[in-house]
């Protein structure tokens, strides 16, 4: 039986490198220190930001400055902690890395306390009259929006100064997951035993061509989810409390409210996105269920058969290094600047794609100003790594590209778009694939590689945010989140959704525990909203060609310094109107159709 193997045990090209970021480790820990002790540079503009544009310009650069070098020593020190969350001494860094920020943060408070209590209209005084300040102005404006809900200087600077501390629910989640829970072994279809980890079952177990083991897994993964469902119960319905009483206090209507303000998106688009993807995707989804359990000639369709391959026999493996020369092909089309970055993230160790013990699950990109980007990864040699990996890669090209071209305080976008680049790589990748080949196996096998995009983020997303919508909506109204409630709560979803066509077991309804999302604010549903933006621009780039990619571009530099509406209207999408995502959801109807008559 093969084991999981140790980080140290695993091969350091699979792994980043972060020297990158710190050279060594007394290099960090001398950064960690001075940054502690160049506050002043900042503090010294305390009560002072009043006296005029000249004094605030110097205080938000200055801040900048500061924010940018916490940030890099906290990215270190996450980034080992990813990759190995066993290790005491990641931990410890992690944790001093986390109380440098927060001490920080309660620190600089004064900054955005200050602005707001300026008198109507000196902000917009200042920029006229220092044009340096235009830098800040759609910073310094979303601001000002929030001074309805700004709580008394002090008050602000004593709750983020708990920043760590109400942060902990979703480390304590992490740290049960990736250090705590072991699995049993499962018997394959050969009845061979093999090991069970979190990485191992989502990023291939579950994909199996073997019904044996897909099915044997996802029991013995569920078996030590369930015992840890009470724990985790705790953690996530803290962290909802936490939100609601915070919404409370200032001054919102509702939780929802206070977390769709900063997405700058209203209520009714947030609706929008969960309430017509359910019911005009769940139908073509359903059918895509019946033709997996037809064509696999399975006994019943259960939770854990809906992502096998539909093809066992023709599913080539794909090694990383394979990978990366596909991703770097398909995304030639974006130009010679942003292969560039595409190429040095496969060239220069940025990619961690070991699979070991304590190691994250799932995947995702950090972009670190004044570094690169990293992106974290388990690869297990199949064609859904390769479009995750490409996802990811849309994160890098897209941040690097915004912090090129923006500065910090405009670098990041709205959470509502953030997911529009990375899924806009997975439709690019699989259009190079049917680009390729005209093998009508080939081709059913790639569409099936294009329903996992849709499904990841169309479905296993959407439906997490669908559960973060009944969440909050009872916690509102002071109802209790227990394990029994969350599984009760999961199980109607996901029923509602499939119908009767699949089973939805006790195991399936432990979903609610298997990603972190929960703990990311409003973050599951913008999947579905970025996807669907990506979807009608990838169709306005098969139609237009390079104006579309052209104009794509100028989408990715502009970083955060648009609305999300704004970067998405550049492009050519308006998503104020439920028609992108009805023609989305048409999109996936079309690709099972084609699918079914392949079939």
């Amino acid at each position: 039986m093969s084991k999981i193997l140790t980080r140290q045990e695993v091969d350091l090209e699979a792994t980043w490198n972060l020297k990158d970021i710190f050279e060594t480790k007394e290099a960090w820990e001398k950064e960690l220190n001075d940054v502690q002790q160049d506050i002043s540079s900042v503090t010294q503009y305390e009560g002072r930001l009043k006296e005029g544009p000249d004094v605030l310009l110097a205080c938000l650069t200055a801040q900048e400055e500061l924010q940018g070098r916490i940030s890099r020593v906290g990215a270190y020190a996450q980034l080992e902690l990813a990759g190995d969350s066993i290790n005491p001494e990641n931990q410890i860094r992690a944790a001093r890395a986390r109380d440098a920020a927060s001490s920080i943060s309660s620190a600089l408070s004064f900054v955005k306390s200050e602005i707001l209590s300026l008198p109507d209209g000196m902000i917009e005084e200042y920029i006229e009259k220092q044009p340096a300040l235009q830098d800040f102005e759609r910073s310094l404006g979303l601001l000002l929006k929030t001074k309805p809900h700004r709580l008394s200087a002090e008050t602000e600077k004593v709750l983020t100064s708990f920043g760590d501390v109400l942060g902990a629910p979703y480390r304590i989640y992490e740290r049960s997951k990736l250090a705590d829970m072991t699995f049993r072994t499962a018997e394959d279809g050969r009845g061979e035993e093999v090991p069970v980890s979190f990485a191992l079952y989502e990023n291939k177990y579950v994909e199996s061509a073997d019904t044996d083991l897909r099915r044997n897994a996802f029991h013995a993964f569920s078996e030590t989810l369930h015992r840890y469902r009470n724990t985790f119960a705790e953690a996530y319905g803290t962290e909802v409390k936490r939100q609601v009483i915070e919404s409370r206090l200032r001054g919102y209507d509702s939780v929802t409210e206070m977390l769709l303000t900063p997405q700058q998106v209203t209520t009714e688009m947030y609706h929008n996105i969960l309430d017509i993807l359910q019911e005009e995707l769940a139908p073509h989804m359903r059918r895509y269920a019946a033709l997996k359990k037809k064509v696999l000639n399975l006994d019943e369709m259960t939770f854990a058969d809906l992502k096998a391959p539909l093809d066992p026999d023709f599913s080539p493996g794909i090694t990383f290094q394979e990978a990366g020369d596909l991703i770097k092909e398909a995304l030639s089309i974006l130009g010679p600047e942003y292969g560039e970055i595409v190429a040095d993230a496969f060239a220069n160790r940025w990619v961690d794609y070991a699979d070991n013990a304590g190691k994250r699950t799932g995947a995702f990109c950090m972009s670190i100003p004044g570094v690169h980007s990293y992106i974290l990864i388990s690869w297990a040699d199949n064609m859904r790594g390769a479009f995750t990996l490409a996802h990811e890669v849309g994160h890098a090209g897209h941040l690097m590209l915004a912090n090129k071209y923006q500065r910090p305080t405009n670098s990041r976008p709205s959470l509502y778009f953030i997911e529009a680049p990375s899924t806009m790589n997975e439709l690019l990748l699989a259009d190079h694939l049917l680009q390729r080949s005209q093998d009508p196996r080939m081709r059913r096998w790639v569409i099936s590689q294009l329903l996992g995009t849709y499904f990841h983020n169309f479905v296993t997303h959407l439906l997490e945010g669908e559960l973060q919508r009944q969440v909050y909506d009872l916690a509102m109204n002071n109802v209790p989140l227990t394990a029994v409630k969350l599984c009760e709560l999961k199980g109607n979803i996901l029923s509602s959704f499939w119908g009767e066509g699949v089973v939805i077991d006790d195991h399936a309804k432990l979903t609610w525990m298997r990603q972190p999302h929960y703990y990311m604010s409003l973050y599951p549903y913008t999947y579905a909203a970025g996807l669907t933006a990506s979807t009608a621009v990838a169709q306005l780039i098969r139609e237009e060609g390079q104006p579309a990619v052209d104009r794509w571009l100028e989408v990715l530099k502009a970083g955060g310094s648009m609305s999300p509406l704004e970067l998405m209207k550049l492009a050519g999408v308006d998503m104020t109107r439920p028609d992108p995502i009805r023609s989305a959801a048409a999109y996936v109807g079309s690709l099972i159709d084609e699918l079914e008559s392949l079939y």
